[in-house]
């Protein structure tokens, strides 16, 4: 038997993601004037009609099943209806779709299904950390193509890009908008994904959790419209991010039957079966005629607005959509564990330092997550950071 901090190998490179640390230690002051701007959870309501399913969901039988073991029938009509809808493109519920336990659930079954050890998968840096230990934990092998940080938001490095070896690219996985970044694909960005995917003959993986969380009337593109990728792309989608039900825990995988299959037999081994008293609900969301993710999109809008305003002496980088935002704050002569101590001792603001969530350079970050504080509770966050920060 193992003992100490000795792991198996395929551990070996899974990193903490630092927001559970950040989140304890935000817990153990126990103090509500702490801004918990390390927490990806929401203040922002799911849609009533998703929470009165849920109500009535204790005493249907359908809801305390293990079968169907790929989905709800109800949930994955309304998936791949939805995914239909953003793409442009038809797809069969029965033979391109698969539900499960939340979205990060679904990455990682499509990545079991699509990687051999040692395949490379391209990622944006910086990216979630959670996607990145899913990639390592199926035996891939992480590459990144910068973002570039400006004054007006994240850029995707395409010169970058067209300098990267194709051949060992067996995927990639992509978010827009990215988190931590905020960053948004324009449509000349996917169009060299999308290149790029068609030249290394390899899958493209899109996480959607927040496709449609855009600020300043951004659109949406799916990289499943674009001439020849309806049969390249896999969206991974989420009832967190846009309808607000994190605790559901219900995702969806949807694409070609070539992968599904596959994607299938992973899932069955892994999870086995999704939580029943929440699949019905996410359907219910997903068809409902008023989401609220405009309405959401919009107050996020608000809170970015206000602290890009607040933060301007600390040059804050700009979100396009999505749930959070990156501060830099190597200009001020400490890395970003340390403006992170400092902010919560003396700023009472709790903030997480993005070391792991790419290169070496995004130690110099904090991460600030909009989604769970008010303007009202955010107002005065600049004089908070003064006060810590100088």
């Amino acid at each position: 038997m193992r003992t100490g901090t000795v792991s198996v190998s395929r551990l070996e490179h899974i990193t903490r993601i630092g927001v559970e640390q950040m989140g304890d230690l935000a817990d153990s002051l126990d103090d509500p004037e702490v801004l918990r701007l390390e927490n990806l959870d929401t203040n922002i309501l799911p849609p009533p009609s998703a929470v009165a399913f849920t109500r009535e969901a204790i005493v249907h039988d359908d809801a305390n099943s293990y079968l169907p073991f790929f989905g709800l029938d109800s949930i994955r009509k309304a998936a791949t209806g939805l995914v239909g809808r953003q793409s442009g493109m038809t797809y069969d519920w029965k033979t391109e779709s698969v539900i499960s336990a939340g979205g990060l659930s679904g990455i990682l079954n499509v990545l079991l299904a699509a990687l051999e050890p040692g395949d490379e998968v391209l990622m944006t840096d910086p990216t979630y950390v959670g996607l990145i230990n899913r990639v390592r934990l199926a035996g891939g092998v992480p590459r990144y193509v910068p973002l570039t940080p400006m004054a007006s938001g994240w850029r995707l490095d395409r010169e970058a890009l067209e300098t990267i070896d194709r051949g060992p690219v067996r995927a990639l996985l992509l978010m827009s908008p990215s988190m931590p970044t905020g960053a948004v694909f324009d449509r000349e960005d996917w169009l060299a994904l999308a290149a790029f995917a068609e030249e290394a003959d390899c899958w493209l993986i899109n996480d959607s959790a927040m496709e449609r969380i855009l600020f300043d009337d951004r659109e949406v593109i799916h990289p499943a419209s674009l001439d020849g990728m309806r049969d390249r792309v896999i969206t991974v989608g989420s009832a967190s991010k846009e309808y607000r039900m994190i605790g559901w825990r219900v995702g969806w995988v949807v694409g070609p039957d070539s992968l599904l299959a596959d994607v299938a037999r992973v899932s069955i081994t892994n999870v086995v079966c999704q939580t029943g008293i929440a699949m019905g609900a996410v359907a219910t969301a997903i068809d409902a005629a008023d989401d609220g993710v405009a309405d959401s999109a919009r107050e996020l809008q608000l809170r970015r607005d206000l602290i890009l305003e607040e933060l301007a002496d600390f040059s804050p980088i700009p979100p396009h959509g999505g749930w959070s935002m990156l501060i830099d704050v190597s200009p001020l002569g400490m890395d970003g564990p340390t403006a992170s101590s400092l902010l919560l001792e003396k700023g009472k603001i709790a903030a997480t330092p993005m070391v792991n969530w790419g290169g070496a350079h995004c130690a110099h970050y904090l991460r600030l997550v909009l989604s769970i504080e008010s303007t009202e509770r955010v107002t005065g966050i600049g004089d908070r950071f003064r006060a810590a920060l100088g």
